[in-house]
């Protein structure tokens, strides 16, 4: 009686367990210390069996189940959050000792736009001042301001020259040599164009029949956006049909 007592207390414990009845068998007359021995043998055996039976017999199934509801969060995962790509950053290029300055030759094709001109133009870092070949120049007053009417050879010395009108903006005096007396030379402003460069700058009239160059440019065009290479001609490219000289 007491070892089924006990095997029921044992049962209700763990819950669910199967086990199995031990076997009764008939009452012996035993004394205290032969009842005890075998009352510990049957509990141990008791303890066995429930172990046996409360063991997973295969466990094979439920540790792939598991591993593939793991691949299928991480692809779940995937489709929600895509990665993010990886952009490889251009390299910047060094920064030029130039900075925004661009080059120009010892000579350059230039288009004038007042004048719709191209011009071989001398780049001259001796000469301060810029200057355009005029002819004919002559002063005359519009609506309380000075200006100017010149001629210029547009289509070279063999054409007849055409003739324009500017608002004198100042007058300059130039001295080319210590001998000779100072010029005096009516500026007018002129928008200019270097292969893909635009500028504006102040242009002196004056007679350059005796030059190669019908147009120079000094010092105050290209300080601050231009340098000069004396070795090259024609950096940014030469025009056929420009003026190259007015004789």
């Amino acid at each position: 009686m007491l070892k089924q007592l006990l095997a029921i207390v044992i049962a209700t414990t763990l819950g669910g367990c199967a086990i199995t009845e031990p076997t009764t068998h008939a009452t012996v007359p035993v004394d205290a210390a032969t009842f005890n021995t075998r009352l510990a043998q049957q509990q141990d055996s008791l303890i066995e069996v429930i172990n046996q039976r409360c063991q997973p017999q295969d466990t094979a199934p439920l540790v792939q189940l598991h591993e593939q509801v793991q691949l299928l969060q991480q692809q779940v995962a995937s489709l929600e959050t895509p990665k993010a790509k990886t952009v490889a950053l251009p390299k910047q290029c060094a920064r030029t000792p130039l900075g925004d300055k661009f080059i120009l030759g010892e000579v350059e094709s230039v288009f004038v736009d007042e004048l719709n001109t191209y011009f071989a133009t001398r780049i001259d870092t001796g000469a301060e001042s810029s200057s355009l070949d005029a002819r004919n120049i002559t002063l005359f007053e519009r609506d309380g301001n000075q200006w100017v009417r010149f001629e210029v050879f547009t289509q070279g010395a063999n054409t007849p020259p055409q003739q324009f009108e500017a608002k004198v903006v100042r007058f300059v005096r130039i001295k080319q040599d210590a001998s000779e007396k100072e010029d005096r030379r009516p500026v007018i402003h002129a928008h200019l164009k270097i292969g893909q460069y635009a500028a504006e700058t102040d242009l002196n009239l004056t007679d350059r029949s005796h030059l190669d160059y019908p147009l120079l440019l000094g010092r105050k065009f290209m300080k601050d956006i231009a340098v000069v290479d004396v070795s090259q001609r024609y950096v940014h490219g030469k025009v056929t049909h420009q003026v190259t000289s007015a004789q």
